[in-house]
């Protein structure tokens, strides 16, 4: 029995169970708490084809379950046009949360099926008219968005009706509507404009960003229509909304260029230096600092450019500190952030070294942003700081990427040049890089200490032309003839093609060579002892080199042979090459054997030998060896330095243009600066115009009014009434003495009324009794001549004031 009873409570209390989570389930279900999220993605072809269903229903509850699932489906891809017709028919429903995902889905699907879509059109008019100011703005929110060419002037009405609504998110919406109907129809070119005009008095901050959006959209070139709005705008902008931060800081930096005068440095009388500044143009630089605090890092990098190109030199630093702010918010954000500083490296050079740690490569970065900090790194280099990254220089160049193997090897040969004192220490790092086993790290070694060399005998040949003594930090011969001994090391084609070309370029001795010393030439043993025997050993591997490498090897042949055309074994390796270049199956190196082969005639006719009979007199001008010893020497005397390359540098400072290197429309447009700019009054407003002081004070005006407005003085005593008359009151309710004095000719009249009345007052005080007496007289008097006099004043009163 207790057995019994124990089941039927167990039983009874999982039904109650199963009750109350269907009574909540049921509850809960229009409140969207039941993580309904995730369910809605899981649609079976049931439940597809049971959402027809639900669209016709007669219950709230499940028009928005469809109308989810149908959102969900769109979201994954999915075409549910089938359900258009039955959409529509719930545009008009009362449930907020369906009219909205209807909303959503007409935006969808209008285009596909415009003659549906038109059937709505009536019910989004309606809506432009409802209490709610949400669904006059989703009304034409929806109504714009449907791009269907004919309802561009019912469009353009709405736009009209909401531009002037009295809610700033309707007025919003009318502006963010005006882009897409200029893109529908720019036939409506001139009323949308009218429309922006009117929108730009809007006082509110909510709807002025997108009122930016709608100007650079539509008349992006009509600057006036913003010289009464600019100064109110400047002070606006700290309220707008983070978006609309960024787009009326752009159309106000373009202002800037076109309508205010550049800043100009100033020389005052004691001498100091100033620069002077627009006071316009200093109200958008100090509205426009605080906002180097906005959490939005599209805001931070809009006023950085307002900083960039409009600020004075000495306020660029302040840019610095909020983008390196920005460089943890994301990678997304820090890859922007590194290239806009690397186009201001050069010029901030000296603050951005002292946070050089804040550009240190990390193992996890991206390619490009690893490439943008080593050459931030690089242009922040000093005398300070050079150990530390040299350092990361020498790591970088072990790092799996080429990119960064390259750029950080060129990095330690620009240390080597601008920091003289770090000249050892980087030489001793690229000349172990010649040892590794990667291909990359050899080539751009060999590639930077070609650079370096030909800059150090550059430079020693200038100092010796002005009586000076050449630097000895390093010897440039040294270092081709150790790069000539590893040559069989080097491995790299392009790195064997650079050792060759620095064997034959410096092959003569310093002893004998007349453009060191003016010594004159001596003979063969003016030749360095390392060049002919890399001419030997690259003659004997001439058929596995490459092409780059032949064509090299055979200048190192005609450059030997120069240098000593007595030379046997000079003369018989020429001869070697020239054959079996002559036979080559690459036809650059054919055409510069038979070039240097005719260059070479007048120096030694026998190149072939005199008995080849291959070898032919082709006639023409034949150069003396000092000529040809120009031709081949000094035909590269101008060495520039190894630069970074600047393709992907194109753009300007915050534009799109400097991460994607690809021009993007106008982002990359940036007027000039004008001469004298514009006149400054034409900014100038009611609000901005000082009002000039006519009264002290509103008690001492209203004193002055009273004693000049009365016929006779103030006497404190009741009066026989006892109260004003109905003339008096209406005459003070009515009367305006501002512009009562405006009249030149009532003026006059009243100034000699009250100097005859005020001589009568003179008389008639002479005593109390006769001062009481007096009072009532003139009291009695005074009333009359309101009585007379007050309907011309009311009238004269009423005049000035219409």
């Amino acid at each position: 029995m207790a057995t019994l009873n124990l089941n039927a409570l167990t039983e009874n209390a999982s039904r109650l169970g199963m009750r109350l989570q269907e009574t909540l389930l049921e509850n809960t279900r229009d409140l969207g708490i039941r993580g309904a999220g995730s369910a809605y993605m899981d649609n079976t072809e049931e439940k597809v084809k049971n959402i027809g269903k639900q669209l016709d229903s007669n219950s709230d509850r499940e028009k928005l379950d469809a109308m989810k699932r149908l959102i969900a489906l769109i979201s994954r891809g999915r075409d549910v046009s089938q359900f258009f017709a039955q959409v529509v028919k719930n545009v008009a429903s009362h449930n907020l949360e369906i009219r909205k995902l209807v909303y959503i889905y007409l935006l969808r699907y209008a285009e596909q099926e415009p003659d549906l879509a038109l059937l709505s059109i009536n019910t989004f008019q309606k809506d432009l008219s409802d209490p709610n100011p949400l669904i006059r703005a989703m009304a034409l929110r929806v109504l714009s968005g449907i791009k269907v060419h004919m309802i561009g002037s019912i469009v353009m009405l709405a736009i009209k009706k909401c531009a002037a609504d009295i809610s700033p998110y309707v007025r919003k919406a009318a502006a963010l509507a005006i882009p897409k109907l200029h893109h529908l129809d720019s036939t409506h070119q001139p009323e949308l404009i009218k429309v922006i005009s009117t929108l730009l008095k809007d006082q509110s901050p909510l709807s002025i960003g997108s009122v930016a959006i709608a100007f650079e959209a539509v008349c992006p070139t009509r600057l006036d229509l913003l010289h009464q709005h600019y100064r109110r705008l400047c002070r606006t902008l700290i309220d707008v909304d983070e978006w609309g931060q960024v787009d009326l800081i752009n159309v106000l930096v373009r202002y800037a260029r076109v309508m205010l005068p550049r800043p100009l440095a100033s020389t005052e009388a004691g001498g100091s230096s100033g620069v002077e500044i627009d006071s316009d143009l200093k109200l958008l630089i100090t509205y426009a600092e605080p906002l180097f605090q906005s959490r939005n890092p599209a805001v931070v990098l809009a006023v950085a450019r307002v900083f960039y190109y409009l600020g004075l030199p000495t306020d660029l630093p302040k840019i610095v500190p909020p983008l390196l702010r920005l460089l943890h918010v994301s990678p997304e954000v820090e890859r922007v952030v590194l290239r806009n500083l690397v186009l201001t490296a050069s010029e901030l050079s000296e603050v951005l070294g002292k946070s050089y740690a804040r550009f240190l490569v990390r193992a996890d970065d991206p390619q490009q942003v690893k490439k943008d900090k080593v050459r931030l790194l690089r242009a922040v280099v000093h005398v300070d700081n050079y150990p530390s990254l040299l350092r990361e220089f020498i790591c970088y160049a072990d790092d799996a990427d080429d990119e960064l193997v390259a750029d950080s090897i060129q990095a330690i040969g620009y240390v080597a040049r601008v920091v003289p004192e770090a000249t050892a220490q980087c030489l001793s790092a690229l000349m172990s890089f010649i040892q590794s086993k990667h291909d990359v790290i050899v080539t751009n070694a060999v590639l930077v200490l070609k650079s370096l060399v030909q800059i150090r005998l550059q430079q020693q040949q200038s100092a010796i032309a002005y009586g000076g003594l050449p630097s000895h930090s390093f010897s440039p011969l040294e270092i081709i003839s150790r790069l000539a001994r590893r040559l069989d090391e080097i491995r790299h084609p392009k790195a064997r093609a650079c050792v060759l070309w620095l064997v034959g370029q410096y092959a003569a001795s310093p002893e004998t060579a007349p453009e060191l010393n003016g010594v004159a030439h001596v003979g063969p043993e003016g030749i360095a002892p390392w060049a002919p025997d890399v001419l030997r050993k690259t003659a004997k591997s001439f058929a596995q080199e490459t092409a780059a490498v032949k064509l090299q090897i055979i200048t190192l042949a005609a450059k030997l042979l120069v240098l000593s055309p007595a030379d046997r074994t000079i003369g018989l390796l020429n001869r070697y090459v020239f054959s079996l270049a002559r036979y080559d199956l690459n036809y650059d190196v054919r055409d510069r054997a038979r070039m240097l082969s005719a260059l070479l005639s007048g120096v030694n006719a026998g190149i072939y030998g005199e008995g080849d009979d291959s070898h032919e007199d082709v006639g023409g001008v034949v150069l003396r060896r000092e000529q040809v010893r120009m031709v081949l020497f000094e035909g590269k005397t101008s060495v520039g330095e190894d630069k970074v390359e600047d393709e992907d540098d194109h753009g300007r400072f915050g534009s799109m243009v400097v991460v994607t290197g690809r021009w993007a429309g106008s982002d990359n447009y940036l007027p000039d600066w004008l001469e004298e700019g514009t006149e400054s009054s034409l900014r100038d407003t009611e609000a901005d115009i000082p009002q000039a002081p006519v009264y002290t004070s509103q008690s001492s005006a209203a004193r002055s009014i009273a004693s000049s407005s009365r016929a006779t003085p103030v006497v404190l005593s009741p009066s026989p009434s006892g109260s004003f008359t109905k003339q008096e009151t209406a005459k003070a309710a009515y009367m305006d003495l501002d512009k009562f004095y405006d009249d030149a000719e009532e003026t006059e009249e009243t100034e000699e009324s009250e100097s005859e009345e005020s001589e009568e007052d003179q008389e008639g005080s002479g005593s109390d009794e006769a001062a009481s007496t007096g009072g009532e007289e003139s009291e009695e008097e005074s009333e009359g001549d309101e009585e007379e006099g007050g309907d011309d004043d009311h009238v004269l009163v009423q005049g000035t004031t219409g």
